[in-house]
């Protein structure tokens, strides 16, 4: 189970520090998806740390997160 994390935690550095192009938020659209669908590489690297390491060792993750999730039109 060891290295299912460490590749959770890469996939979600990864997606953090891609450049985004022009995001819906930015251009006043609605998300294409549901909450629960958007952005789950950063969700799933999310989750696992917390429930491996607890939410207060995962603040990278979970800013990284909440990140994509604006970038994706969410208001969070």
């Amino acid at each position: 189970m060891g290295s299912s994390t460490s590749k959770g935690v890469e996939v979600a550095q990864a997606a953090a520090s891609a450049p985004v192009a022009a995001t819906n938020a930015a251009s006043g659209a609605k998300p294409k998806c549901k909450a629960c669908c958007a952005c789950p590489e950063t969700k799933r690297a999310r989750d696992q740390c917390m429930v491996e390491r607890g939410e207060e060792n995962c603040t990278e993750l979970i800013e990284a997160h909440k990140k994509c999730m604006r970038d994706a039109g969410f208001n969070i």
